[in-house]
């Protein structure tokens, strides 16, 4: 779908829409006092302070009529500049407009007002000209939003909505955002019975179902097997440390704010990891090493804690707790590039196993005008940024720089894909690091028999498992390919009490050969054990019946087909193993 917020008509569109929103609110609640109304990628939103009056879902449609009714009477929209006293004097009782007006006097911005009938808002527009051009709009949702994002302050209430130029535009929206719900890994991944969360546990900690395990299991052996062609060995690291190897490391500085709080025993601060690398620093530093060694690779599918806020957690997408698919390559500096290289093209390959086709590629940059939250030393910057930007332009690969994206070490390439649900995710992504070889004085013998100093690549082709699976669920809704289903063939009797030995028989077989069965032979008619199947989303299902066991063989019907099909059942096996190999999406 369109980004709304990129399109300029769209914008402007759904910023007005916000304003038209707006209006009708203060009719209907005329002590309503309003926040920031801003365009995002998905249309616009209103934060609103309602008092102790509580908006539902259920209330949006009498709003709407209120928009239509003022959008109907078609008042002119009109801009007008205003003075630092005139904007303070208009807005004098409302509190969330004098905190605006003080920011724009700080950014030197000029103060501007807009008003459509009856209804005045400070705002910088542009607008539609009159209010008659929203006629095309639905409100979506309501939420709580903390004023400022700040949980210190006052919970606002949050109207979302979205505006199109015509009556289809609109309908196309709404249908891909009914489709969006029926693809929320949230949703799939509780029908697939893949993780749940319970508040007992605590917010942002899933818990891995048997069906969820086997899709972590089956990624974490196909990743390590991966790695283990191309020269990297796996490590196990805990996922606890003193808060001195993070104070070493420089996360101290730069990311205490999202970490799990100190833990004191035996006169020792420990904190939960966020991240891995400095642990693989000291793994590499617990042996010399030479020039010959270079590059090492060390691989680890690690379980990571950050303190995300209850806000942004949301099911296995964004998470308090995760595995990373992590790995650090110490190298010489003249082999950053062939590293780099193999780094991009292993990403590229696991993504021709799973269907994925990268939507852009990322250099992700230090903000010079604000380095606060960067390692300060900017001729390590230039020195890697160039590197980074050089070796990308050598390997080809078409890239856009984004200014402060980077890691507080160093820049880094992001592979960029758009969800099924139009979200745009950071996947893959490999950092250059020269800062944390130095922190931790990690060297190499060279071959002129001086110490030098390694250069770290950070990379992780999955990125966080969980925030993958979470990817797989909603680009599948849940209908895995044959190699990663929990289950690839459910085994139905047709007739229990005449064909139960019989589907017995083929459950055993399949089970030997390897393949992931199951059998359906409840005291249920054929057509709800059928139905269950494909609601389960299955692969493959076998139907059993009196032609199948007197004749030695197996009738299949794919998920999704209505033909079935009859073959040996050795022919059945060879043609499920030969799916499994092809890794067919």
């Amino acid at each position: 779908m369109k980004n709304i917020k990129e399109d300029e008509h769209l914008s402007v569109l759904n910023h007005s829409c916000a304003h038209l929103l707006a209006q009708a609110v203060k009719h209907l609640y005329p002590h309503a006092k309003f926040w920031v109304g801003p365009v995002i990628e998905e249309g616009f939103y209103y934060d609103i302070d309602l008092g102790d009056d509580v908006i539902s879902e259920e209330d949006l449609p009498k709003i709407e009529k209120e928009m239509k009714k003022i959008a109907k009477d078609g008042k002119r929209i009109v801009r007008r500049e205003l003075t630092k006293e005139e904007a303070l004097s208009m807005f004098q009782d409302d509190p969330y407009k004098l905190d605006l007006i003080r920011r724009m006097e700080e950014e030197n911005t000029v103060i501007s007002c807009y008003t459509q009938g009856d209804f005045t808002d400070l705002c910088r527009g542009p607008h539609v000209e009159k209010v008659s051009c929203l006629k095309h709009f639905k409100l979506l949702k309501v939420s709580g939003a903390y004023w400022k994002g700040d949980a210190k302050n006052k919970v606002l209430q949050r109207i979302y909505g979205v505006c199109f130029e015509t009556a289809e535009e609109l309908e196309e929206y709404l249908a891909f955002l009914e489709e969006a719900k029926l693809r929320d890994h949230r949703k799939v991944g509780k029908d697939m019975k893949i993780f749940m969360s319970h508040d007992l546990v605590g917010q942002g900690l899933p818990l891995w179902l048997p069906n969820g395990a086997f899709l972590f299991d089956t990624l974490e052996r196909y990743m390590k097997d991966k790695e283990r062609e191309l020269g990297y060995e796996h490590v196990y690291t805990p996922c606890l440390a003193t808060s001195e190897l993070y104070k070493i490391s420089g996360h101290w500085d730069h990311y205490k704010e999202d970490m799990f709080p100190v833990m004191e025993r035996d006169g020792e601060e420990f904190v939960l990891r966020p991240m891995n690398c400095p642990h693989h620093m000291l793994i590499y530093k617990n042996e010399l090493h030479s020039y010959k060694d270079l590059p090492i690779r060390i691989g680890e599918l690690a379980h990571d804690f950050r303190f995300e806020a209850s806000g942004a957690v949301c099911g296995i997408e964004r998470v308090r707790t995760f595995c990373q698919n992590d790995a650090h390559l110490f190298v010489t500096p003249d082999q950053i590039e062939e590293e780099f290289g193999r780094v991009v093209h292993l990403i590229l390959d696991v993504y021709k196993d799973f269907g994925i086709t990268p939507d852009s590629f990322r250099l992700s940059l230090r903000d010079p005008e604000d380095k606060e939250k960067y390692f300060d030393d900017d001729a390590m910057w230039e020195k890697a940024e160039s590197t980074l930007r050089k070796v990308l332009t050598d390997l080809g690969i078409s890239f856009h720089e984004e200014i402060g994206e980077a890691a507080f070490y160093g820049p880094k390439l992001d592979v960029q894909i758009k969800s099924a649900i139009g979200h745009e995710l950071t996947l893959s992504t490999c950092q250059l690091d020269f800062l944390l070889p130095e922190r931790f004085d990690l060297t190499y013998i060279d071959r002129d028999g001086t110490k030098k100093r390694p250069v770290v690549l950070h990379r992780a082709i999955l990125g966080s498992v969980d925030r993958f699976i979470a990817y797989l669920l909603e680009q599948t809704k849940g209908v895995f390919p044959l190699w990663l289903s929990p289950v690839q063939v459910n085994v139905i009797p047709v007739n229990q009490e005449y064909h139960s030995s019989y589907a017995k028989e083929i459950f055993a077989f399949l089970k030997q050969e390897g393949i992931r069965t199951t059998l359906d032979d409840r005291n249920e008619k054929l057509g709800y054990r059928m139905r269950d199947s494909q609601t389960k989303k299955i692969p493959y299902t076998l139907i059993l019946g009196n032609k199948e066991q007197e004749e030695g063989t197996v009738s299949y019907r794919r998920w999704g087909s209505e033909e079935t099909i009859t073959v040996s059942k050795q022919e059945f096996v060879e043609l499920l193993k030969e799916e499994v190999a092809s890794k067919k999406m």
